[in-house]
């Protein structure tokens, strides 16, 4: 019988999981990582409540489980640089990181010295196993796709993982979770950074940068606005600006880090749309790229795939995508991620956003 060790969180999805795996006659283990330590008021992490959610579910489902704790880990590698990143003025997604890092990186190791043959996850997505290589695919619920976030592993790192969901749609899952009576069932999906919670982003991020109000510009120069910190908005932003007055609404269109201005418009202006981007390195999952080929990308999670002309230096390693339709708020910092059919041949963070 093979052994598969389950990451889970305490969520719906990875308990439908390790249930499928086990009814498939694997012997399965539960793991539950702890990434975040609760210090303070100001992490709001529900570890706690979540670990209990995973002995219920564990008990309910008759296999072991474990804790460990990766937050070292998850400190070192992915929230020092979400930290920098924001510092910089860019958009950054640890989510990714945390993927990279320690999901399939330290628990993955944990899991095969304690004898398993496979690690699984409640991720929506693929892997297809042909001709000796491994190529990570879309799941089949497009709305759930999570590939966007497994964007940086590597072929050695998908090899050996099971995505159960991979062929099921989201209400499918709790149909499950409900017909076995597993306590996540009803569960309610968690939302933004996982070591946030439920808290108020800017109240958060302000323990770890300190506000430094400045002046909200038009793009004519004329001050529109105070701001507390331009590290607290993202290009594209609508909301929580504080600009009154009538007609269209604000969006932020750019941030000036050195002179501490948060730039918008009234309205949606053309600066906002762009039709190319390009990235210094891209994490290649079992594909190899020629000079220009075709593909389809997404620029965040949840977005439509998109038509677009890939120009791939192999000297450099560097990539610029043009778009077949410009792009609202092509945000510096996050991923860019590419698919070729149906395969997601890897991602890379955008560094310059340019017209083509």
């Amino acid at each position: 019988m093979k052994k598969v060790v389950v990451g889970m969180s305490g969520g719906v999805d990875s308990s439908v999981a390790a249930l499928l795996l086990k009814q498939q006659g694997y012997d399965v283990v539960g793991l539950f990582m702890k990434n975040w330590e609760e210090t303070d008021d100001n992490g709001c992490c529900t570890a706690e409540e979540d670990y209990k959610d995973v002995m219920r579910v564990c008990a309910k489902l008759d296999i072991p489980y474990y804790s460990v704790n990766f937050s070292k880990q998850y400190m070192d590698n992915v929230f020092k640089h979400f930290i920098s990143e924001y510092e910089k003025g860019r958009t950054p997604n640890p989510d990714v990181l945390c993927n990279r890092e320690v999901k399939f990186k330290p628990f993955l190791d944990y899991a095969f010295q304690i004898g398993a043959d496979y690690i699984a996850t409640g991720h929506y997505a693929k892997v297809e196993h042909k001709d000796g290589v491994s190529k990570l695919m879309l799941a089949v619920d497009q709305n759930k796709d999570q590939t966007y976030f497994l964007n940086q592993l590597s072929e050695k790192q998908i090899e050996k993982v099971l995505f159960p969901l991979g062929d099921l749609p989201k209400p499918e899952v709790r149909k499950i979770a409900e017909k076995y009576g597993l306590a996540t069932a009803e569960k309610k999906d968690s939302t933004g950074v996982c070591f946030i919670g439920e808290r108020n982003f800017r109240q958060f991020l302000a323990n770890y940068i300190p506000m430094k109000p400045g002046n909200i510009i038009d793009l004519e120069g004329n001050v529109v606005g105070r701001h507390d910190g331009v590290y607290y908005y993202t290009v594209g932003q609508r909301r929580g600006l504080g600009i009154g007055g009538e007609g269209e609404r604000w969006f932020v269109v750019d941030k000036n880090i050195k002179t501490n201005e948060l730039i918008v418009s009234h309205g949606e202006p053309d600066i906002l749309f762009s039709n190319g981007l390009q990235m210094d390195e891209f994490n290649f999952i079992s594909f190899t790229p020629t000079s220009e080929f075709t593909a389809r990308a997404r620029i965040r999670h949840r977005q439509p795939l998109q038509n677009c002309t890939v120009f791939y230096d192999n000297a450099t390693g560097k990539m610029t995508v043009k778009f077949e339709n410009k792009q609202r708020a092509i945000a510096v910092g996050q991923y860019c991620v590419l698919y070729v059919g149906e395969q997601c041949i890897g991602g890379g963070v955008i560094e310059r956003v340019v017209n083509l």
